[in-house]
């Protein structure tokens, strides 16, 4: 956070392959991580010479609608205001070109930038959503590339956690799971038994995120999707599998007693 409003990138050393329906248009072992000016998640950068498909310019009528850096004020998160991944790629911070990524012999094409800095020549930064999949290894990669700097810790405990809404109770148990995934605040998954299920109603929401996997959501009345779980999580998030857990920006979390301060992240009401 403290760089935040550099261009940052780190080497990584794992094999990264990037697919346009059952094409592999990015195979790499010289990616780069790249954080933009602002934005708290990375993207991949790779040697142009690591892509199957051909580079042009994105036309400018295209280059025109994309949302301006300046225009958006972003979230607040962790005291700061950052782009986070909301903020959809085409948002670029640093000087540098459009591009497109044409998938040979098929209709589909991934949009990309080239970046005007020297410690980055010869280096394409790749739009994530663009892709239908990635690969680390032979491992899928879900939801945006992973920071080699970002670590989650679930660490169970049996203090008393209640969750509340206007004085109504939702949850309470003393069998928590305490999800640390610094800058965000901490997550508490709670077993379903403890919590009041016939408040909640099922979403249709899905998102996914690189460390946890693939989450489902529940709405209560005039909340939507304040209620998530990982039903078949990343193995570095096994212990809270089928466990729920709130949005503590949206409602109140007191934990032995003392109630907590809603925290202020991109979750915060609008």
């Amino acid at each position: 956070m403290g760089e935040l409003d550099s261009l940052r990138f780190e080497p990584t050393d794992e094999r990264i392959r990037g697919l346009l329906g059952e094409r592999t248009v990015i195979d790499s072992t010289s990616a780069m991580l790249v954080w933009e000016p602002k934005r708290i998640v990375p993207v991949y950068a790779v040697p142009v010479e690591d892509i199957d498909g051909q580079l042009s310019g994105e036309p400018a009528a295209s280059a025109s609608e994309s949302p301006a850096a300046a225009a958006i004020d972003g979230a607040r998160f962790a005291g700061r205001r950052v782009f986070d991944p909301g903020v959809p790629f085409s948002v670029h911070t640093s000087e540098g070109e459009r591009l497109r990524i044409h998938a040979p012999g098929a209709d589909r094409f991934a949009t990309a930038f080239r970046p005007f800095d020297a410690d980055l020549a010869g280096y394409i930064l790749l739009d994530f959503d663009a892709f239908d999949a990635w690969y680390r290894e032979d491992e899928r990669n879900v939801g945006h590339p992973r920071d080699p700097f970002h670590r989650i810790d679930i660490v169970h405990s049996s203090r008393q956690v209640r969750v509340e809404t206007d004085g109504k109770l939702l949850a309470e148990s003393s069998n928590v799971c305490f999800l640390f995934e610094p800058p965000l605040p901490v997550r508490y998954y709670l077993p379903p038994k403890d919590v009041r299920r016939e408040l909640l109603r099922a979403s249709d929401t899905n998102t996914f995120c690189a460390y946890k996997g693939q989450a489902t959501y529940w709405s209560l009345e005039g909340q939507d999707d304040l209620v998530w779980s990982y039903p078949e999580p990343l193995r570095d998030a096994a212990e809270v599998t089928g466990r729920l857990a709130f949005f503590n920006e949206r409602v109140d979390i007191v934990v032995d007693g003392v109630r907590l301060e809603r925290p202020v992240t991109p979750w915060s009401p609008r």
